[in-house]
């Protein structure tokens, strides 16, 4: 066991533990990665004690067997070595690495989740239809997939913990959550994953 990937929900507590105890059961020389699109791996990496230098994120992005983008995120903590073997085992894997710095939202969600909020807004204030929004996207912009539908993909209840992350760290009204978002989460309309959420499923 060279290469060990965390692959659990946004619950920061949840990850410091499995990281607290993936240190005591692998082996010295793997490297411990977090699939996080959000916490921070400084955070995480705290957690796992002497292990804290193996410690690395690869947030592959989804859905992981189509898209070829994995974000390699080091913390404070990790070292040179666990960056260049976690760029090289994305690599081999066929996919395309990009690194980013341990800030909120990292590369992709630092971009990424202030659209989709914003075409939830642009939807529950009445710019546009539903349908109207992933169109202009779609044909407007040659993405595969509008991003309301994105955010159904993605997961509506994982689009609010990233940007309730992103609000509270950057402090900007910015990344404030939509409105509609809050409530469709609170409604258990999560998107593909529960059958309902901008579409149904």
């Amino acid at each position: 066991m060279d290469f060990v990937i965390e692959a659990v929900p946004e619950i920061p507590q949840l990850k410091f533990d499995i990281f607290a105890r993936l240190t005591s059961v692998c082996p010295s020389h793997a490297v411990l990665a977090t699939n996080t699109s959000s916490i921070s791996i400084t955070r995480i990496a705290a957690a796992a004690g002497d292990g804290q230098a193996r410690v690395v994120a690869t947030h592959f992005m989804n859905p992981v067997p189509v898209q070829r983008g994995v974000e390699i995120i080091r913390g404070l903590q990790t070292s040179d070595t666990t960056v260049a073997k976690a760029v090289d085992f994305c690599t081999e894997m066929g996919k395309t690495t990009s690194v980013s710095a341990d800030l909120p939202g990292f590369l992709a969600n630092r971009i990424l989740m202030p659209y989709i909020n914003e075409a939830i807004i642009c939807l529950e204030t009445g710019v546009g239809d539903r349908d109207s929004i992933d169109a202009i996207m779609k044909n407007g912009t040659n993405v595969p997939m509008g991003p309301l539908q994105l955010a159904d993909f993605i997961g509506l209840d994982t689009c609010l913990a990233i940007m309730q992350v992103l609000h509270e760290e950057m402090g900007d009204s910015k990344y404030r959550p939509s409105v509609l978002l809050r409530k469709m989460v609170d409604a258990g309309w999560l998107g593909k994953k529960s059958g309902k959420g901008f579409y149904d499923y």
